[in-house]
């Protein structure tokens, strides 16, 4: 269960809009399915229109005028609870449960008698325009006494009770979160803000070369602009494209030197981030696409890219001397000034058939060393999806002129490799070969023994992808599982099948690294525990009595002067 947390100041906006059609027409039959006992009294389950929704809104709202309290940021706190498609749809007596326990656990309620609550309701709209069942939360952040509800840590607090919830309510846990990994997600206003862009310097740039009366962009009506937009947004995400290239880059370079070079010979515009007063010492870095005339570069940090993909993390693959840092520097200084690189390197020179048949061998018996390292060594097995998936990236970027199986192959792999946390050095696992093959890969269409050396390098890949499928079911990462195990394989396979030279054997070593998924849930921390312990319970007490369906009167003349004794919230801090 994701939670999605916004702040505003109209609570009339936000309900009309959670009431109305929505933007692609999404929303159907919208009511409310918790809230407090005055609102669920006068609307129950009923349809809600627009009058419905301005009258809720005035009595979420009274508080806040009554008490003329100014709240920084906004007074309106609004919290999405989303499912996965996959995980279908819930009845509104389950989401009463769970909007309940989670406007309790992030301490808008009345703390067991100790203070004022909030006023607040959840409103369910049908399924979003994926599939995704979904609830909205709206809350005045100004309880019935004119105090202010403590929202410090909101967005972390949040996740860490809908971990909590997941399970008490028996839902779908995230994996991200029990296999300490999380992937850079494409945010929605993100991809259309870069769409839009796209679209209009494509647009303009095509009226002009036309030289025909063709309006300006600026003079289009909405729905010609958004069809051009809805085009663009189909094509592949800028950052997707930069993330393949920049780790198939990192993959195939020796040192950080030969990586500046690789990613300028891929097109890519690459400029350093220095330390302070500094123009030798090297923090990080950022990319873009080279732009089409008309048209700006979209810059990423490395970290935008994927966690992965930072320069610190980067570094472990490569040697550190003070002279390869001073050629590191000398190139990263020679990339932002636009001049020629300062030293070429190898990835200038073809590769010779014996460096394939060694780099063959090389896989072959690193493949037999990974049987002996156990599947639950997560850190491990991190750097071995890295490295996979940089050596698959920089066989994309060879030979596909669009992103296709390999690319796919390597998004997937990519995302067992990118951990919160550093993971082993290749040079400390053994796992230096992938490198070695991601080398010669990322030269595939100039030199070599062509398709019959690419052939004898896919069956490597083939086991290494296998070996971290077992590694993903034995953290209990079903959906990564059958990602690599249903999608990346068959992708693999199907890279394979193209290859004219026929393999030899089967694939039964890689069979068997199977194992079969367990279900039982990963250890949960400490605080997301303790969410947990509360939550179960307060399910396991008797139901206390329907609150009164008469809403409080709130007395603005009648709030106490005096100060009150500070009582400590659940979390121990005192409110």
């Amino acid at each position: 269960m994701m939670p999605n947390i916004t702040r505003g100041d109209r609570m009339a906006g936000l309900m009309t809009y959670l009431v109305g059609a929505g933007r692609a027409n999404e929303h159907t039959e919208p009511h409310l399915v918790a809230g407090d006992s005055a609102m669920m009294a006068w609307h129950d389950d009923a349809e809600l229109g627009r009058d419905s929704a301005l009258a809720i809104a005035r009595h979420l709202d009274r508080p806040r005028k009554a008490f003329d309290v100014d709240v920084k940021g906004g007074h309106v706190w609004h919290c999405s609870l989303s499912l996965r498609a996959e995980e279908g749809t819930l009845t509104d007596e389950q989401w009463n449960a769970i909007a309940n326990d989670f406007v309790r656990e992030m301490g808008f309620d009345d703390h067991e008698g100790t203070k004022a609550p909030c006023r607040w309701v959840a409103v369910r709209h049908g399924v979003s325009k994926n599939g995704n069942d979904h609830i909205h939360i709206a809350v005045n952040l100004v309880r019935e006494d004119g105090t202010k509800a403590p929202i410090h840590m909101d967005y972390k607090r949040a996740q860490t009770v809908a971990r909590a919830l997941e399970v008490a309510h028996g839902l779908e846990s995230l994996e991200s979160v029990q296999a300490d990994r999380a992937t850079r997600g494409y945010d929605p206003a993100e991809r259309e803000a870069q769409a839009r862009w796209r679209a209009r310097s494509k647009y303009e740039r095509n009226r002009q070369s036309a030289g025909t009366d063709t309006p300006e962009w600026a003079k289009l009506d909405g729905a010609q602009r958004q069809v051009l937009i809805g085009a663009e947004m189909r094509a592949d995400q800028p950052r997707y494209l930069l993330s393949l290239k920049v780790r198939g880059c990192a993959e195939a370079s020796a040192d950080e030197g030969e990586f500046v070079r690789r990613m300028r010979r891929e097109g890519l515009i690459v400029r350093p981030r220095y330390a302070d007063g500094r123009t030798d010492v090297i923090t990080g870095y950022s990319v873009a696409e080279r732009p089409t005339a008309g048209e700006r570069p979209i810059w990423y940090g490395g970290g935008n890219l994927g966690r992965d993909l930072t320069l610190p993390r980067l570094r472990d693959g490569w040697p550190d001397t003070p002279t390869g840092a001073t050629t590191a520097a000398a190139e990263w200084n020679a990339a932002k000034r636009g001049r020629r690189v300062v030293a070429p390197g190898r990835e200038t020179q073809d590769p010779n058939p014996e460096q394939w048949t060694r780099s063959s061998e090389e896989l072959t018996a690193l493949v037999d060393r990974l049987r002996s390292v156990p599947i639950e060594d997560r850190s491990t097995w991190a750097t071995v999806a890295r490295q996979t998936a940089g050596a698959l990236a920089a066989w994309s970027n060879a030979t596909e002129e669009t992103p296709g199986d390999l690319a796919a192959a390597s998004e997937a792999l990519s995302r067992s490799a990118q951990t919160y946390q550093r993971t082993v050095r290749p040079q400390q696992a053994g796992t230096v070969a992938i490198s070695g093959a991601a080398m010669l890969l990322a030269s595939a269409a100039r030199g070599g023994q062509g398709a019959v050396a690419q052939a004898a390098m896919i069956r490597s890949l083939l086991t290494l992808t296998q070996a971290v499928y077992a590694a993903s079911v034995a953290a209990s990462q079903e959906r990564q599982a059958r990602l690599l195990a249903e999608d990346t394989r068959a992708r693999l396979s199907r890279v394979r099948a193209a290859l004219p030279a026929p393999m030899k054997g089967t694939d039964a070593a890689a069979q068997q690294q199977t194992a079969t998924a367990t279900t039982e849930r990963a250890p949960l921390d400490a605080e997301t525990q303790a969410v947990l312990d509360r939550v179960r319970a307060s399910q396991a007490r008797p139901a206390t009595e329907i609150g009164s369906p008469v809403p409080t009167r709130v007395r603005p003349n009648e709030r106490p002067k005096t100060t009150q004794p500070r009582l400590p919230g659940r979390d121990g801090i005192e409110r």
